[in-house]
């Protein structure tokens, strides 16, 4: 009976410390380019030695998909959180997510050339339209479909992190006047659709 507490317990622990691994690859993600997340600083942030990253992941680019994978998950889960057609509320959860990942992005944006950077980008645009289209799809269902693809490039471009970057970062506008900014931008292509 021994032995089998024992395997028990070491293969709960075993669990633990993947976990612990997943989730420093995942904070070091949310706020590192996918090229500087080290495996010595995911080691450093769950405890281990890079030894137990490798035993526990097998490769870097193993821990870093499995991690991006989670990054990806929270995301899309803060971002569907006002209804949808919810105007005010869709730039308040946008900006939430830019005011903590914007950044990030930008710069992976950036590196968009690097081959393993490429497809986080692509993953990232997909989603960005598609959660556009989702969150404004009642106040799109009037839009003749002859012009609809139009209007949802327009708003997909409304909504982007450049957009966040350049009101935030490039003019320093307070959070508040950024948002309403960009809602006004978003309001006046529903009404002139």
């Amino acid at each position: 009976m021994k032995r089998v507490y024992t395997q028990r317990a070491r293969a709960r622990s075993v669990e633990a410390t993947r976990q612990r691994i997943l989730d420093a690859a995942v904070t070091l993600l949310s706020s590192r380019l996918r090229s500087d997340v080290r495996l010595e600083d995911v080691a450093a942030e769950a405890g281990v030695s890079v030894p137990t990253v490798l035993r526990a992941y097998g490769t870097r680019a193993r821990l870093i998909e499995l991690a991006l994978e989670k990054v990806l998950e929270g995301m899309g889960a803060e971002l569907r959180r006002p209804e949808p057609g919810d105007v005010a509320g869709s730039v308040a959860a946008w900006f939430d997510h830019y005011e903590t990942f914007g950044d990030v992005v930008v710069r992976n944006l950036a590196d968009e050339s690097d081959p393993a950077v490429a497809p986080i980008v692509q993953i990232g645009r997909t989603r960005h339209r598609r959660h556009v289209e989702s969150q404004l799809a009642p106040r799109l269902a009037g839009v003749p479909e002859e012009r609809r693809a139009r209007v949802v490039d327009a708003l997909v471009c409304a909504c982007d992190v450049y957009t966040w970057k350049l009101l935030r970062r490039d003019m320093g506008r307070p959070r508040d006047e950024a948002e309403a900014t960009m809602t006004m931008m978003i309001e006046a292509l529903l009404e002139g659709a």
